[in-house]
């Protein structure tokens, strides 16, 4: 306690303290997010303005289809010089188009993008899976 409360002490009603600092959270107007919605609402205007309401949508994960993918920049290393990627062996569900092949490769997949039939077309190779509209026959 500072000089000023103990002059201040028994001699009037705060003992130097002002009218509510000393006792708990008073001049600081509460603890933690105390009053965010009426006195300290105009902060959360300026700093935090996207405080209030929802944002965004989950899907339910009934609803939600999560591929496990690989692109075909990784089949050359996948295929560790044989001429055949088993990838769906591997746990890959989906074959994507990001990067690039040069090496003919027979690949196994259940599903692929448009872009990687196209490359790996192109490269020579050919893709065999799923029931799908690219398979060669």
């Amino acid at each position: 306690m500072g000089t000023k409360a103990n002059k201040h002490r028994g001699r009037n009603r705060y003992h130097g303290r002002g009218k509510k600092a000393g006792r708990g959270a008073g001049k600081r107007g509460g603890r933690g997010n105390a009053g965010i919605n009426k006195h300290r609402v105009m902060t959360r205007i300026k700093y935090m303005p996207n405080h209030w309401g929802m944002h965004g949508f989950n899907r339910h994960p009934s609803l939600r289809t999560v591929y496990v993918t690989a692109n075909v920049s990784q089949l050359e290393e996948m295929a560790k010089g044989n001429d055949t990627v088993n990838l769906t062996e591997m746990g890959i569900d989906k074959l994507l188009g990001s990067g690039r092949i040069s090496t003919a490769l027979k690949v196994i997949v259940e599903e692929a993008s448009a872009k990687a039939v196209a490359k790996l077309e192109a490269a020579g190779g050919s893709i065999v899976g799923g029931d799908d509209d690219w398979e060669e026959e």
